[in-house]
């Protein structure tokens, strides 16, 4: 080492990591290699972003916490839904965390975060008028079960309309939802060969923050730049480590984003890490484990890949995306958290469109669309959502992705987000056949206004088809996809061996193409979704590829119809949702003549003794906690539910 001298090494081994990421990996000998230079390219003094970007590149991030910061970085709310039960302080386990966030924002029309009695007895007016669809005076079981359902969240596998967003202001997401937060807390970070003083760390996710309870491996933000200005890294100041607590092969969202690029489509560029915390006293240099490395998305992400910096972006989380709520933007600001500050006429954008969408004729329709939605873009973005199967999306419940207003063409373009579900593996909907065979033609699960009228306009359908069948011929190919498994894999696999033997067998079989259990919640606290009673077992990357290169094949030749998610699973009836299980307790408390229906005076008393009862210390409102804990005690079975973490 010392016969070359630092510059010349640096020299020699940029040299050789640019010509290996310049070929073809058909060879793992390549990204072998490729992996064990990274280590000094990323030493030099100054990285390009394709460079930190490289799919195949593994970094070490070793972050530096004081006790304190290590400490403050645990929100003050964490809900133990997948193993762990909650930490003393937080909300108890129980329906309560998923519906009092339904109710609040459903009745809560100041915003100010508390129910008052005229607010709360509203809601029941509203919902006895909402639910009477045929107009009878009264509420059965049926009624009450589909009218629930429809509030709050929809049949199993369907899109939420409320329980997915958080509090005005805050972040979105199930847990967001259920009242977790994350405060960013300073750090050091050696990354890249590279040392940086007090950096922003906070955790992040939802569904992965909730499977990573009971360990330590959790999903991490860092903004370089928030107490050290100018603090950047390949003119970047913002790094995403994602956990793949969810994903046993530990590439999902690393070739689906790529699966995304190379059909055309802006999508986040990413990388590996070995992740490493040390705290005095607590942890030495310990290894967390392989995260991937995810893009950020903001203003430097659309000049680099849409050559648009100054255009709004917003994070919807709705699966009513453009529906029209009337002129004030207050109505819209936590369904689409604008990620910038959105001016004027950006709001009036949003607003506009939406309009259009709910209240224009199919001609007007058709007509307008292309002034809103940039079609080419969208057609290239659904082909590829829809070609992965990737359901924990736009497709059902309304999330994980990013919207850009291009400030030039004043048109909404999409960028796909957080796909460790992608390739067919959200077990929350369907089956695996019918992610294998999902529909080209209607691949949405319940109604979805936007994407059920812009799928009849033939300015989109024409081009969506015409892609989706140059990704049949091209980067659908199943031998294509399985090469980049195989590559991913070689380069991978120590840092996977270094979490643990029982991850490691798991991995091998993914690659290998053969079916395994889901990773256990918690950490490790208990079976996963294909333990006893649950979804199934994962289907690799490779089986799903073969199924699906299949499946669109023969719906655009029009031999196969495809897969309607709307079309519930074997044994399970269309209407099964939250309310099947809350609409005969509910008609049991406010049923007074016991006579198995229920009139609107019944309804609305049972609410106002609701409100009653809850309101323990006669304040005249309610609080979301008043409300979780009372719908807790409502609505938990005697003994509480199997499994249910203990208090």
């Amino acid at each position: 080492m010392r016969f070359f001298g630092r510059q010349r090494l640096q020299r020699r081994n940029v040299f050789v990591a640019r010509w290996l990421s310049s070929v073809r990996f058909g060879s793992s000998i390549a990204l072998v290699a490729l992996a064990l230079t990274t280590g000094f390219a990323a030493q030099k003094d100054s990285l390009t972003q394709a460079e930190l970007f490289t799919i195949t590149n593994i970094y070490t991030a070793h972050f530096h916490f004081t006790p304190e910061q290590w400490k403050a970085m645990e929100p003050e709310r964490t809900g133990g839904f997948f193993g762990g039960g909650p930490r003393p302080g937080g909300p108890r386990f129980g329906p309560g965390m998923f519906l009092a966030p339904a109710f609040v924002n459903a009745a809560d029309r100041d915003r100010d975060g508390l129910l008052a009695s005229d607010e709360f007895k509203s809601l029941g007016e509203r919902w006895f008028t909402t639910w009477d669809k045929s107009k009878s005076g009264v509420l059965k079981n049926d009624d009450l079960r589909d009218g629930l359902n429809a509030s709050l969240g929809g049949p199993v596998g369907s899109a939420p309309r409320i329980m997915l967003q958080g509090r005005e202001g805050q972040r979105n997401g199930l847990a967001a939802a259920m009242g977790v937060e994350f405060d960013y807390v300073k750090a050091d970070l050696e990354f890249a060969g590279r040392k940086f003083t007090n950096v922003a760390v906070r955790y992040k996710g939802n569904g992965t923050w909730m499977q990573s309870q009971g360990s330590m491996k959790r999903s991490l933000k860092v903004d370089l730049n928030e107490f050290v200005k100018g603090q950047k890294i390949a003119g970047i100041s913002k790094l995403n480590f994602h956990n793949s607590v969810t994903d046993q092969g530990w590439m999902n969202e690393v070739l689906s984003h790529r699966f995304y690029r190379d059909a055309g489509v802006a999508s986040p560029r990413t990388a590996y890490a070995r992740v490493y915390v040390t705290v005095p006293g607590q942890h030495e240099n310990l290894y967390l484990g392989l995260y991937s490395l995810v893009e950020n998305i903001d203003d430097n992400f659309t000049d680099e890949h849409l050559g648009n910096k100054k255009g709004a972006i917003f994070k919807p989380v709705t699966p009513r995306l453009f529906d029209y709520l009337g002129e004030d933007w207050e109505r819209y600001n936590q369904i689409y958290d604008p990620k910038d500050d959105p001016s004027a006429g950006d709001k009036q954008r949003v607003i506009g469109f939406a309009k259009l969408v709910t209240q224009a004729d199919d001609a007007e329709f058709a007509a307008r669309l292309p002034d809103f939605l940039d079609l080419e873009q969208f057609a290239r973005y659904m082909a590829g959502t829809v070609w992965l199967s990737t359901l924990d999306s736009i497709l059902s419940i309304g999330q994980n992705y990013y919207v850009h207003l291009d400030s030039k063409s004043r048109k909404f373009q999409f960028i796909p987000w957080d796909l460790d579900h992608s390739f067919g593996q959200f077990f929350l909907m369907g089956t695996q056949e019918q992610r294998n065979e999902l529909s080209i033609h209607k691949p949405w699960r319940g109604e979805n206004r936007f994407l059920e009228r812009v799928f009849k306009v033939d300015a989109f359908k024409t081009p969506y088809l015409t892609k989706l069948k140059e990704i049949s011929e091209t980067i659908g190919q199943p031998e294509r996809i399985t090469k980049q498994v195989d590559s991913i894999a070689a380069a991978i696999r120590p840092a996977v061996k270094d979490e643990s033997e029982e991850k490691l067998a798991r991995f091998d079989k993914i690659v290998a193409g053969e079916s395994v259990a889901p990773a256990p919640f918690g950490g490790g606290r208990g079976p996963g979704p294909g333990g006893p009673g649950g979804f199934g077992q994962v289907q690799p990357i490779k089986k799903f590829a073969v199924a699906r290169a299949e499946s669109v094949r023969e719906q655009l030749a029009g031999r196969a119809e495809g897969a309607d998610l709307d079309t519930p699973p074997p044994g399970m009836p269309r209407n099964f949702g939250p309310g099947t299980f809350l609409g005969p307790a509910m008609l049991a408390k406010f049923d007074s003549d016991m006579n198995s229906e229920l009139t609107g005076a019944e309804f609305t008393q049972g609410f106002e003794k609701w409100f009653a009862a809850w309101d323990k210390e006669k304040s005249g409102a309610l609080t979301e906690e008043q409300i979780r804990d009372a719908l807790n005690d409502e609505f938990m079975p005697p003994g509480g539910f199997p499994g249910r973490p203990p208090e």
